[in-house]
């Protein structure tokens, strides 16, 4: 059946909230609840968050148009991507004190918001354990380019981070761990049964950790999607001129580079490298910088 032929139908536009392999539970406009989706074709992947048409069939319905996205949060290698949110305006980057943080994933999820012109949150969770406040103080140098923190204990006190989340698009990602669905929970009551509900229809039988699921906030447009926990964050998707703009405390920097290309390893008169060297900037963000963009040439590099 062709797509015109789809659309002579009656179609309804709704809201990807649960997407593993590819299965998707959509969220109907109509107020006819949620129904399990496939969607047509092999060339396009879907991620919660995405806005979709879809055609009811006899069992489900069959996804016939796709509406233009505002920002895709995903992660990627030089052969792989991994979806992760679509229309996201801000990104929830959890850590806790009892779980050894990645700082150098920490600092991916930042580079990938600011690609995506998303909003980065630090959430310190666990705040009622011991030695949370000392914790609290190894991000202090986030504060300081500009990313606000948050302390909150998923099982006691989530009001600090429930006003970030009013009338946004918010995803939540974080090592296995850190608390994130816990923080879900705690958010939003009732979460557990809604889980269930979108694992139903992914016929996932459980929340598995190769799922995501968004949850609707009350009483506005915003919503919020649990990701699967990660252990890796490629950026390789990420153009040279993007990862670098992406670096809030560089990009004024690179502008002065002798050399537009200027890797900042050993180019005369690299401004990136002055700012090091007079304590401007830290040795281990411009490391960062590095290692993404070798990362992104050697993905565009054809003889791979």
């Amino acid at each position: 059946m062709t797509r015109a032929a789809d659309l002579r139908r009656e179609s309804v536009n709704g809201l990807v909230v649960a997407a593993h392999r590819r299965h998707y539970g959509v969220d109907l406009d109509d107020g006819g609840g949620m129904i399990e989706c496939v969607l047509k074709g092999r060339t396009t992947t879907l991620a919660c968050g995405d806005r979709v048409e879809v055609v009811r069939e006899a069992r489900g319905g069959v996804i016939v148009g796709v509406a233009p996205r505002r920002s895709l949060l995903y992660r990627s290698d030089a052969f792989n991507e991994k979806l992760i949110a679509a229309n996201v305006t801000q990104v929830l980057g959890v850590v806790a004190p009892d779980v050894p943080v990645d700082e150098h994933l920490l600092n991916r999820w930042i580079v990938a918001a600011e690609a995506e012109r998303c909003r980065f949150l630090l959430v310190v969770n666990k705040s009622d354990l011991p030695g949370a406040a000392r914790f609290a103080e190894r991000f202090a140098q986030y504060a300081a380019l500009g990313y606000r923190t948050v302390r909150v204990s998923a099982k006691g006190d989530v009001s600090p981070l429930a006003s970030w989340l009013r009338g946004e698009h918010s995803v939540i990602v974080g090592q296995s761990g850190m608390g994130k669905s816990t923080l879900i929970n705690a958010l939003l009551p009732g979460t557990n049964a809604r889980t269930g509900e979108l694992s139903e229809a992914l016929r996932s039988g459980r929340h598995t950790t190769t799922a995501a699921m968004l949850y609707r906030l009350p009483g506005d447009d915003g919503w919020i999607v649990d990701s699967p926990g990660m252990k890796v964050f490629g950026l390789a998707h990420c153009t040279q001129e993007v990862i670098t703009g992406a670096f809030v405390d560089l990009r004024e920097l690179v502008s002065h580079c002798r050399f537009r290309d200027c890797r900042h390893i050993s180019e005369p008169d690299c401004a990136v490298r002055a700012a090091v060297a007079e304590g401007r900037v830290t040795p281990q963000r411009v490391a960062l910088l590095q290692t993404l963009l070798r990362e992104s040439a050697a993905a565009r590099d054809p003889a791979r």
